[in-house]
């Protein structure tokens, strides 16, 4: 599926195959990475499910399309510049398609989003950063499954460290004031996603 809307998104830009291909098999390639248990093709799939559901509200879906692929293009749990490489990835394809630099930013703008998922003046980066978050709004059985796979993510940390790094994060968005910044996913998975949170914590409290 996610290689079909790779290819329909990229033809509008290029008709070369081979550039095509290799951007794809870079793609695939770095998301089927071993280290990677919950960032992988399967959120990018899951992004994208949630994303259709409101494809009507997007303005740009094009470049909503470009962060979905290139939005975890670099993904290393032991560092923190990760939206930024990944952002800086995407520029640089976009820019080799010869794509508006008003588009190129806004993807960018997307992909740095998602570091603190914090409201923007564009709601096309605020249905973003809520597709992107939607797991945390899901039955408990995908949360839970969600949690242990970022735990995988993060085994270099003994669990001390890592709990209590963890809390903090979840703490993050149980004190925001909304998590999810737009009307169809907050009527929709705020209340769950903040008691999946809480669950979380009671459980690496223990």
């Amino acid at each position: 599926m996610l290689k079909n809307i790779f290819t329909s998104l990229i033809t509008k830009y290029t008709n070369d195959q081979e550039v095509l291909e290799l951007l794809w098999v870079d793609i695939s390639k770095t998301h089927s990475q071993k280290n990677r248990h919950y960032h992988n093709l399967s959120h990018l799939e899951n992004l994208f499910q949630n994303l259709i559901m409101v494809q009507d509200k997007i303005k740009d879906w094009d470049i909503v399309l470009f962060a979905l692929f290139y939005h975890d293009y670099v993904y290393n749990a032991r560092k923190q510049n990760n939206e930024e490489k990944s952002a800086q990835k995407a520029v640089e394809v976009l820019n080799s398609l010869s794509i508006d630099k008003n588009r190129v930013a806004l993807c960018s703008d997307i992909i740095l989003a998602t570091k603190g998922h914090h409201i923007s003046e564009n709601q096309d980066v605020n249905y973003f950063t809520d597709a992107d978050l939607s797991i945390l709004g899901s039955d408990w059985k995908y949360y839970e499954a969600y949690f242990k796979n970022v735990r995988k993510e993060y085994k270099y940390y003994p669990d001390f460290i890592y709990n209590n790094g963890r809390i903090k994060v979840l703490n993050h968005f149980i004190d925001m004031p909304a998590i999810f910044k737009t009307n169809y996913f907050n009527q929709n998975l705020e209340v769950k996603a903040k008691r999946n949170l809480q669950q979380e914590i009671d459980l690496l409290s223990k």
